[in-house]
């Protein structure tokens, strides 16, 4: 018998603080913009003394920008079957995975310390469940249209995703693993399109 594949789709169109001991460096002379830019071929995030920044992207062009990211989650047979037959004790696993990773792909900056706000225009996630490998596949695609890309956004998407099947159905089987998460694509600004290699 052929393993089945099934496809499960759908599409989207606090304060508090935590304070921890630091070192206060002083400078010679106030640090200027083009101070402040990392050196060409470094880390965007940190600048030219060394500390992390949120990189300044006010004078970029808006342009439209999408990502795909994936990822995986091996299970033992018993809890994919639970999964496929909607019996799990927590309900819709995958329905509420979904929502769960449509949230937070839109919660991106809040959980990324350097990451933008974006406006997103489209979030879109699927998941399927590979019986032969029982696993339940995720990929989540993200657009903007803005000054920087979605990449994270797209990650973080698949992540929550696959952490929130791991919390529906942990109870009966805590040996889940999440593996192969990776961005696919992206496409739009200055770096152009990217694909994975095959």
């Amino acid at each position: 018998m052929i393993p089945r594949k099934r496809w499960y789709s759908s599409k989207a169109s606090d304060e508090g603080a935590c304070l921890e001991p630091c070192i206060l460096l002083t400078l010679s002379k106030p640090m200027t913009t083009s101070d402040k830019q990392a050196p060409a071929g470094k880390l965007s995030h940190f600048d030219a003394t060394g500390q992390a920044h949120m990189v300044d992207v006010g004078g970029k062009e808006d342009t439209r920008r999408s990502a795909v990211a994936a990822g995986t989650i091996r299970m033992q047979p018993a809890t994919l079957a639970l999964i496929v037959s909607g019996n799990a004790k927590k309900g819709d696993v995958l329905g509420i995975a979904r929502i769960a990773a449509i949230m937070a792909a839109k919660r991106t900056s809040d959980l990324i310390p350097l990451c933008h706000p974006l406006a997103l225009t489209r979030v879109t996630v699927d998941f399927e469940v590979d019986e032969a490998a029982n696993s339940v596949h995720c990929r989540a695609q993200v657009e903007t249209t803005g000054k920087t890309g979605v990449e994270m956004e797209a990650l973080t998407s698949v992540q929550i995703g696959l952490l929130t099947i791991y919390d529906m159905c942990k109870a009966v089987d805590r040996g889940m693993v999440m593996t192969n998460v990776r961005v696919l694509e992206k496409h739009g600004g200055k770096s152009g399109d990217w694909t994975v290699a095959v």
